[in-house]
């Protein structure tokens, strides 16, 4: 298993995981999601995403 950087703090996790997660949530309001909808699943992406690697998962 690769040598994980544990130093890496919550804040840089979550904009990671947002941006990530924005950027398919973008093209989702384009094709004509409702855009809170959308907001609220990339919120929720980005905090499973920290989540998940916070516990070592992923």
């Amino acid at each position: 298993m690769p040598n994980k950087n544990t130093n890496k703090d919550l804040f840089s996790s979550l904009v990671t995981a947002g941006l990530g997660a924005g950027i398919v949530t973008s093209f989702a309001v384009s094709q004509g999601q409702n855009p809170f909808l959308a907001l609220a699943i990339t919120g929720i992406a980005a905090v499973f995403a920290v989540l998940f690697d916070r516990s070592g998962l992923i």
